[in-house]
């Protein structure tokens, strides 16, 4: 059996979009989420306290929550948000900075989050010695790879980003305002106008990168369902699926069909293929050797 875990919405949603998204997570088959603005602090349609409040709200519904930290601390009021986040002490926390890893090491029990570098087993350990307690491994590890850092029976569980488009790199500029010529400081909060982010394709038309504030992505969508048997080798025990503005829900009820139920893989990618997802599906960081943007059929 696999934990579906539900990310942190990565882009800027309204207010009324966030609760309603999150009102449908309540009552899915995920088993935990991870909530908080991990990209941009200019991004307040929800704030800290209220984050929390949502938090209450789903560990209610049943649901293991994580509060996820910015992936990028630039500022001594982001610093702030930090340490009330940490000091919060009712739910653990997923560090996605070096801050976030200094602030908690040896004080209560967190999760290592996708944007802290672990490529080895010798660096996990040295977090797991700091007090992480899970493992959400980089997007560009292969199954193989992840199943090498952390072996099947390890004391942490891994988790891979089984869904969504792979959050890639971070800048301190912010790539939306600049596409529409604006400053970073006076931005006009112009990621709502994109729910996936922003998309950039090649010459000939393919999706390659997509732009989200300071954030990039992958242009493809990235999906795991025909990679049951990889994932169970490597002993990945956990399924980040990254939020889409479209047709979320379902793709939680295929992920748990497929991976929990026995479900056929096929049939789940052709149904996930009819939902008007922000990109075309990929899986070829989970081979070795493969590009990332590559969809490689099991």
């Amino acid at each position: 059996m696999f934990d579906l875990s539900v990310g942190p919405v990565q882009y800027y949603w309204s207010r009324q979009a966030l609760i309603d998204f999150y009102a449908d997570v309540a009552d899915s088959p995920a088993t935990s989420v991870c909530l908080g603005e991990v990209v941009c602090s200019r991004r307040h349609e929800l704030k800290p306290e209220d984050w929390l409040d949502l938090a209450r709200d789903l560990q209610q519904a049943g649901k293991e929550v994580v509060i996820g930290t910015q992936a990028l601390i630039e500022t001594e009021a982001e610093l702030r948000t930090l340490r009330r986040l940490a000091e919060q002490g009712d739910f653990m926390l997923e560090a996605n900075d070096a801050a976030a890893v200094r602030l908690l090491a040896g004080h209560a029990p967190w999760v290592i989050g996708l944007h802290v570098n672990v490529y080895s087993a010798p660096a996990l350990a040295e977090y797991i010695a700091l007090g992480a307690r899970r493992w959400v491994a980089p997007v560009e590890l292969s199954l193989q790879a992840v199943g090498q850092v952390n072996p099947p029976g390890s004391l942490v569980p891994s988790e891979v980003f089984a869904f969504g488009r792979m959050p890639l790199a971070l800048s301190a500029r912010c790539f939306t305002a600049r596409h529409h010529h604006l400053q970073k400081d006076t931005c006009g909060f112009r990621c709502l106008d994109d729910p996936d982010g922003l998309v950039l394709r090649t010459r000939e038309g393919q999706d390659f990168l997509a732009i989200n504030g300071i954030q990039t992505q992958s242009g493809s969508v990235q999906c795991l369902l025909g990679d049951k048997a990889a994932l169970v080798q490597s002993g990945v025990t956990r399924l980040r699926l990254s939020p889409v503005s479209r047709g979320f829900p379902e793709v939680v009820r295929q992920f748990d069909g497929v991976m929990n139920g026995g479900a056929s893989a096929q049939a789940a990618i052709n149904i996930l293929n009819e939902l008007g997802l922000p990109g075309p599906l990929s899986n070829g960081y989970a081979r070795p050797q493969r590009a990332g943007l590559e969809w490689v059929t099991s």
